[in-house]
């Protein structure tokens, strides 16, 4: 039988597997203690947010790290950084110029929320972040997570944190069952993450906590053997640490499906327009949407006041989002005369694919436009071949 913790608080949950510990449970001190000591020897610390770790810059890196691994996010931050070194810097730019440095990085609304957020700490809060966790918390797309990430990490404020690694160490390390997408659950390893967060040293423990979960505590292959809490932890003693956290209940992921239309006029210039504020690449620049049984050369004729002279389908792609896929097929479509209805605008505008300049582009289109700067199809000696086949009329002959 094992010896009763000294602190109910990590007793007495409900979901948590207690009783498959070959030792007493971990003590809250022992924890800290143990993580720590494998921070000082194998935690990372030559990250660039490390380096003068101000509020903002933890901001940004911490909104770029959801979702997206540290390799990934490195080049992205430094060139953000470059371009906005301070919140001041940011609150005053222009979406387009945010989007496009995030262009590849993916979740657009983060950056979205947060060049609003900065928007309004410049407007409300003196140009700098609250430092009142609520406050914090109040601004768009800063959750509770990211707001004591910020605190701790810049300020040394006593606050814990639960982002997806800290999630894993915890469920694992104290056997919690259940999807942590369930309130329940995520309650659970608040109460834990609450518990095991010393009051001193929290900043290196919280970082601790999301470099063991990143490079030991990993999702599919965790390296036990090195772990500083397997002696004690209930997923390695059970045999199956891999079960740990529940996984989130599989749904059958929806299709989506649309066609877009690549116009190209005489010069080699590509259409493009800019998507709502909201919902599906949100604020990004792409070609248009031709809606289900609308015709190309139709659609050319009434928004451009031109004709097409080539259509081809190019095959179609398949992009991943979190909650669906979205199937496109790319319609490229070359203009047999100059556009006569549109100009340069602040929802449509003829960039070169080669050049696109600074906006916003979702991964995927810029790869459109990769191909159509690389292709035969889009060089001018293949657009003057079109042209020298036209009638007066646009017609190919």
């Amino acid at each position: 039988m094992l010896p009763k913790p000294q602190d109910n608080r990590l007793n007495n949950q409900p979901n948590s597997l207690l009783h498959g510990l070959p030792q007493q449970h971990w003590q809250p001190d022992a924890f800290a203690a143990a993580v720590l000591a494998w921070f000082d020897q194998h935690g990372r610390t030559d990250l660039p947010w490390q380096q003068q770790p101000t509020p903002y810059r933890v901001w940004v890196s911490e909104i770029m790290l959801q979702q997206t691994q540290v390799g990934v996010v490195i080049p992205y931050f430094e060139r953000f950084m470059t371009r906005f070194p301070d919140l001041a810097a940011l609150a005053a730019a222009e979406q387009d110029d945010v989007l496009h440095l995030w262009s590849g990085l993916g979740y657009y609304a983060r950056a979205r929320n947060m060049h609003r957020a900065a928007q309004i700490v410049a407007d409300r809060h003196g140009g700098a972040l609250p430092t009142d966790i609520d406050v914090l918390q109040a601004l768009p797309g800063i959750g509770r997570s990211t707001a004591g990430a910020i605190l701790s990490l810049a300020l040394g404020r006593h606050h814990p944190i639960l982002d997806g690694n800290c999630k894993r160490v915890l469920a694992r390390c104290f056997g919690v069952e259940g999807w942590p997408g369930r309130s329940s659950v995520l309650n659970e390893l608040w109460r834990l993450a609450e518990t095991v967060t010393p009051a001193n040293g929290v900043s290196r423990f919280n970082q601790a906590m999301m470099d063991l979960g990143a490079t030991l505590c990993t999702r599919s292959a965790p390296d036990c053997q090195r772990c500083p809490l397997t002696e004690r932890c209930v997923g390695f003693h059970q045999g199956n640490p891999v079960a740990y956290p529940t996984p989130k209940p599989k749904r059958s992921t929806p299709v989506r499906q649309t066609r877009i239309l690549l116009v190209i006029d005489p010069t080699g210039r590509v259409l493009l327009e800019r998507r709502p504020p909201s919902g599906l690449w949100g604020g990004l620049w792409t070609p248009p949407e031709l809606a289900p049984g609308r015709d190309a050369h139709d659609w050319c004729h009434t928004q451009l006041g031109s004709r097409s002279a080539r259509l081809e389908m190019l095959p179609r792609r398949r992009h991943s989002f979190s909650h669906f896929e979205l199937d496109f097929e790319p319609l490229l479509t070359w203009l047999g005369t100059p556009p006569a209805a549109v100009a340069d605008s602040a929802t449509r505008a003829w960039i070169d694919p080669a050049a696109p300049g600074d906006i916003g582009l979702p991964a995927p289109i810029r790869r459109l436009l990769d191909e159509i700067a690389a292709s035969t199809l889009a060089s001018n000696d293949h657009l003057s071949s079109i042209q020298n086949h036209q009638d007066d009329n646009g017609d190919i002959v």
